[in-house]
């Protein structure tokens, strides 16, 4: 069973989430409202995802993304919010979450989310706008300004990163390819040393802003 914590201000908000979700066979370890009281939650429940709302009045979204990457907090981040900010979105994305859906989705939509980035997965290209294309293309580079240059992909490599992009995970790559998962592990590794990325979040926000996706 995937394991959810939830952080959000709204108690009501938190307690809506996890009874939906628990009917739906997720199990909610977890509940904070806000980001300095999901630090020691989180590691004491160790989840597949973390659902985080961005608009906290205290430690918000972006707070605890940061400090999750800080001490090195491995677990997928689904950012679950009421605010279409593209600006928002794309410094939740760029600070480590690994995709965002708004509040007003349907259960079904929402678990398959979950599951997606338990499984590996991201939720990063359904949630593109034009508007963030530009603030991406437009910005400085997703690896920092100290990263090194960009490195060709092969034709295999950008198979891979396209797929990525989409949310699939190494296993669904592996599948829709017909390639051995260790085999896309490999690929997805080297894709992101040439684009200078620390997760796989992060080098389809470079590829975008290096135009390599189009």
């Amino acid at each position: 069973m995937t394991r959810v914590v939830v952080v959000d201000d709204q108690t009501l908000i938190r307690q809506g989430i996890r009874g939906l979700l628990e009917v739906a066979g997720i199990d909610v370890v977890g509940e904070a409202d806000d980001g300095r009281a999901a630090l020691p939650v989180v590691a004491r429940t160790a989840p597949d995802v973390i659902l985080l709302d961005l608009r906290m009045p205290r430690f918000d979204g972006i707070w605890t993304l940061e400090r999750l990457r800080a001490e090195n907090v491995d677990v997928p981040v689904l950012v679950l919010t009421t605010f279409d900010d593209d600006e928002l979105v794309l410094a939740a994305l760029r600070a480590g979450a690994r995709g965002y859906l708004l509040k007003d989705v349907t259960l079904e939509q929402l678990t398959r989310a979950i599951r997606t980035l338990a499984d590996g997965g991201t939720l990063i290209a359904p949630s593109i706008t034009d508007r963030m294309l530009r603030a991406i293309r437009s910005g400085p580079s997703p690896a920092g300004p100290q990263a090194p240059p960009v490195q060709g992909l092969t034709g295999r490599e950008q198979e891979v990163l396209r797929l990525v992009a989409h949310g699939y995970s190494n296993r669904e790559i592996a599948e829709v390819l017909f390639l051995a998962e260790g085999t896309v592990k490999n690929h997805v590794s080297t894709i992101l040393t040439k684009l200078g990325a620390r997760d796989r979040t992060n080098a389809v926000l470079r590829a975008l802003h290096e135009g390599i996706l189009g």
